[in-house]
């Protein structure tokens, strides 16, 4: 007997909605940049910028809750990172990031939503510092702004730096992970890890980033003024998501932001730390989607 119409419907939606497909960028220099999409293709975009060290699977649930809200949700490893090509030169700038994601912009056709965690938080607002019209139609940075305690980026450096390497199993990379991040419980299945790490002919696993990410020079001692001119010309709907433990964005980082985009809102997330969307995505996501339904 054929289904109704309407569950049809459903099953077909929830198939679109937690599916993703596969989509190839070119970014700056022809760097090839490996995306998944979620949702109709037709639907206004969101593009998902992860942070350093991380890959595009870290933004596979919010992204899946975009996608079942109307969005076609698209999120990219960046330079670098997961399947997208390592920079042969090395250039790992915040420039280089941007770069790139002018370059899928552009592919669009239209302004997407930009949603930048950390490291592509800064590669978002940058890119909007090198177009003189609107990169994004609406900007969420998580847990990043212009000013940042630089006890909390030491800290990240560290974790990312301390087992080059690599884990001898999965299991001795999750309490990596757990000892970084303490609030978050530590998980009974450790097989996603898999996604975050590439085992190597030797056996041993290693975090799926380049490792010139880390060794390249990349201090630029006018950054902070660079992000600052950045973030005071910003004219689209902005949110800046602050986990509430977190030691890189600090609540004077938070109003400084409010300070150069008055027109701003902010999120606090409570139970979360720099990792907002790992450790507490269904508030994150909550604050996103009613940002997003009540500016875009």
């Amino acid at each position: 007997m054929p289904l109704p119409v309407g569950v049809r419907r459903l099953i077909e939606t929830n198939v679109k909605t937690s599916t993703p497909r596969r989509i190839d960028f070119q970014g700056a220099d022809e760097l090839r940049i490996v995306g998944d999409a979620f949702g109709d293709a037709g639907a206004p975009t969101v593009l998902l910028l992860h942070g350093g060290g991380q890959t595009r699977h870290s933004w596979h649930g919010t992204a899946r809750a975009l996608a079942h809200n109307g969005w076609q949700a698209i999120s990219v490893d960046l330079r670098g990172h997961g399947d997208s090509a390592w920079a042969p030169n090395g250039d790992y700038r915040h420039e280089a990031f941007a770069g790139d994601i002018l370059r899928i912009v552009d592919t669009l056709g239209q302004p997407p939503v930009v949603v930048g965690a950390s490291l592509g938080g800064l590669a978002a607002l940058t890119a909007e510092g090198l177009r003189p019209e609107p990169v994004s139609r609406a900007l969420v940075l998580v847990d990043v702004g212009p000013r940042i305690e630089e006890k909390g980026a030491a800290r990240i450096v560290g974790f990312m730096l301390a087992q080059p390497n690599g884990f001898a199993s999965l299991d001795e990379a999750a309490e990596a992970v757990t000892a970084y991040n303490p609030h978050r419980p530590r998980p009974k299945d450790t097989s996603g890890l898999r996604k975050n790490l590439r085992e190597g002919t030797d056996g041993r696993w290693r975090w799926h980033w380049d490792p010139a990410f880390l060794s390249a020079g990349r201090r630029h001692d006018d950054r902070q003024e660079r992000l600052d001119a950045a973030a005071r010309g910003l004219r689209v709907p902005a949110l800046i998501v602050r986990g509430r433990q977190s030691d890189l964005l600090s609540e004077d980082g938070v109003r400084h932001f409010l300070d150069l985009v008055p027109h701003a809102r902010f999120a606090d997330v409570s139970g979360a730390g720099h990792m907002v969307a790992g450790d507490r995505n269904d508030a994150f996501t909550t604050a996103v989607l009613d940002f997003l339904g009540t500016c875009v």
